[in-house]
């Protein structure tokens, strides 16, 4: 019988590995953690933040809600946006059951382009309002899940005006009591990442003076100059950022018009589709791969009004849609009238994809030979993609259940796999 061969590597000598990758471990569990699982809205929804009122998402439901039924309900909005009549159907009354009950996912109250200078005696008492707006919908259950205030940005001539707003804000919620927890602040037009570090010094030092818990006021940062895609020494600026402020940046935002404008392109064909966008967006796909920060895409301008209804809401599904396939699952919406497009364009992308997509993890579950052979990484793909349709609608858990055979636990567990291991311990 052959005699199996000893390591030749010592004790002592995997120790001294240890010790030379102890910066790489560092880096990883620091830098590196991975999706926390928990939900991500597929949309952020604009408004200027004087325009908001406890029942705002309530009536931007009703206004879109109303526009569907003026154009012929939501089956015909399904066929609009290439759906079978089945998947039309099924998507339907999901739609309209989420314009009645939940329209706006993530509101931002606009303190920047949506609402412009005017003034600051006019902007302090309009950030008070807002904040106890905000307030009385979170005490009221009218609120969006997530909700915040979009302020202006840290270049010189604007930067005590945002701040003063960020402030302002944050200061009146928490004197109101405990901050909402789908509080989301978003830092616009970003250009270094010197001024990413000067927002991770004032939400620090809000922290500090109201006592709130280390890390608690989380940012977006809007990826809107070329600057930040790259720098001028050459390097990616944006690349920078989730290991400057590790764990502050909550999400990285795709501004359409700003960024285009800023490399000279037509107003006529500035879009989200742009090669110049594409290849923007997959610098920032890269930059935060693997660090938890997520991404959302920007808006199209083309609003369903008047005339065009049918023709924007094609475009705005059609571009939904493109975003999700290219791993871009949130986007901006400007109107009432978009919101019908985007939920059923979202909703389909996942009822399409899920039978494929749950009998996958079914035999990967089970360990049942099919036709794709799934390694580990696929299995998280596949999970976290069903994970996504659960948590913004577009499928039930009890169907998940009955295609893969796994529950919203073990689909969780699947999905992020280092997350379940950390609460298990």
């Amino acid at each position: 019988m052959a005699v199996s061969p000893t390591p030749s590597l010592s004790a002592a000598d995997l120790a001294a590995i240890d010790v030379q990758l102890a910066a790489t471990d560092q880096l990883l569990e620091r830098n590196y953690p991975g999706d926390d699982g928990t939900r991500q809205p597929v949309h952020t929804v604009y408004v200027p933040a004087d325009r908001f009122t406890p029942s705002f998402a309530a009536d931007w439901g009703a206004q879109a809600l109303t526009t569907a039924e003026a154009h012929g309900g939501f089956e015909k909005l399904g066929a609009l946006l290439g759906q079978d009549a089945e998947l039309a159907g099924a998507v339907a009354s999901r739609v309209e059951a989420k314009l009645r009950t939940e329209p706006i996912e993530d509101l931002r109250l606009d303190f920047e382009d949506g609402y412009g200078d005017r003034g600051d005696e006019a902007e302090d008492a309009a950030t008070v309002a807002a904040a106890r707006a905000v307030s009385e919908a979170v005490a009221a259950g009218t609120a969006p899940p997530f909700i915040g205030i979009r302020f202006k940005c840290f270049e010189a001539p604007t930067r005590a005006r945002g701040l003063k707003t960020l402030d302002l804000f944050v200061s009146t919620l928490a004197q109101a009591g405990e901050l909402p927890a789908g509080l989301i602040l978003t830092l616009p037009k970003v250009t270094t990442v010197a001024q990413v570090q000067a927002m991770d010094f004032a939400v620090s030092r809000l922290e500090e003076v109201h006592g709130l818990p280390a890390g608690r006021l989380r940012f977006e940062v809007q990826v809107e100059t070329p600057q930040l895609i790259l720098g001028p020494d050459g390097t990616s600026p944006v690349a920078q950022l989730p290991h400057v402020v590790p764990g502050r940046i909550s999400a990285l935002h795709y501004g359409t018009y700003d960024y285009s404008a800023s490399l000279q392109i037509s107003a006529e064909y500035q879009s989200m589709e742009h090669p110049v966008a594409d290849f923007a967006k997959e610098v920032m796909q890269l930059a935060v791969a693997g660090t938890g920060i997520r991404l959302s895409d920007g808006s199209t301008n083309i609003i369903p009004v008047g005339d065009a209804v049918e023709d924007a809401w094609k475009l705005h599904g059609r571009l939904v849609r493109r975003s999700l396939e290219r791993g871009y699952y949130q986007g901006w919406d400007l109107h009432a009238a978009q919101l019908p497009s985007r939920f059923a364009a979202t909703y389909a992308f996942y009822r399409e994809g899920l039978p494929a997509a749950a009998a996958r993890l079914r035999n990967y579950v089970d360990h049942t030979e099919g036709g794709v052979m799934d390694e580990p990484a696929t299995a998280r793909a596949l999970a976290a993609f069903v994970l996504r349709g659960v948590q913004c609608g577009a499928v039930g858990t009890e169907e998940v259940q009955a295609l893969a055979g796994v529950e919203l636990s073990q689909l969780t567990a699947l999905a992020h796999p280092r997350l379940a291991h950390s609460t298990s311990k």
